[in-house]
């Protein structure tokens, strides 16, 4: 059963695992530019059950089962996100610990979040495939995207997830990092702000950026960063080393636990 709360006049999608809020801490789960509740499948339930914490799973406006977005979304449309949404979803949700689980364009917002504003809540920050500037790598998968979308399947399969927002979930994501401007696109500025324990894990083989992304998130965030380059793995490494990916945000949560 779908499950909504209201943020700034709209409904967004959620499901929780595991403890409640005032139980044990969260894990917020941010999903990609394409994602969507459904389409983290059961990782957030492993996780929660691996560490023995709640998990907060949501779709942005626009995607899944939430309210549709507006189009075009603006360059800065991460910024709004993790300056002035997230915010408003972790006290809708009643969270107050938490920890940020943030997958390509989630990560990116969690890292907006967690160096841009005061983070109150937060404990500790997971990305995966995060980006913190645009290369010309991102943008030529983007553009074969769009291809695949337009004259190929793509559509189709997104629809399973999105239905009615399939429009606004493609056309919002694809169409803004295709933007000319979006090239000087750049979030390393927030990088130093981050004041918590971080995991940035990147596929060697991914297929949207290249290992300059948690390069650059390291050499910004200092000695509480850790990183992890995972071999043969895309853009997706919960999908595609799911095993090692759960092993090493697992280790890292009950290092934050202790």
């Amino acid at each position: 059963m779908t499950q909504h709360l209201q943020v700034a006049g709209h409904k967004l999608e959620f499901a929780w695992h595991g403890p409640g809020p005032n139980e044990a801490p969260t894990l917020v789960f941010l999903h990609e530019g394409l994602g969507s509740v459904e389409l983290w499948r059961d990782f957030p339930a492993k996780l929660a059950a691996a560490t023995g914490c709640g998990a907060f799973v949501y779709s942005r406006l626009g995607y899944g089962k939430s309210d549709p977005c507006e189009l075009p979304r603006p360059i800065r449309f991460m910024h709004t996100e993790g300056l002035e949404v997230l915010p408003r979803v972790l006290a809708a949700a009643g969270i107050k610990d938490c920890i940020l689980v943030g997958h390509s364009d989630g990560g990116s917002i969690a890292i907006i979040f967690a160096g841009g504003t005061p983070a109150a809540p937060l404990r500790g920050l997971i990305t995966a495939a995060a980006h913190v500037f645009c290369e010309q790598l991102s943008v030529d998968s983007i553009e074969l995207a769009r291809t695949q979308y337009e004259h190929h399947d793509l559509r189709q399969k997104l629809e399973k997830y999105h239905g009615a927002n399939t429009k606004f979930a493609f056309r919002g994501w694809n169409d803004v990092w295709l933007h000319p401007d979006f090239m000087q696109w750049n979030i390393e500025a927030c990088l130093p702000g981050i004041k918590v324990p971080m995991l940035a894990i990147h596929g060697a083989d991914d297929q949207y950026g290249t290992a300059a992304q948690i390069e650059a998130i390291a050499a910004k965030t200092g000695p509480q960063t850790q990183t992890l380059l995972l071999p043969d793995c895309r853009h997706a490494p919960h999908v595609e080393q799911e095993q090692a990916t759960l092993e090493a945000m697992q280790r890292f949560i009950h290092q934050l636990l202790k």
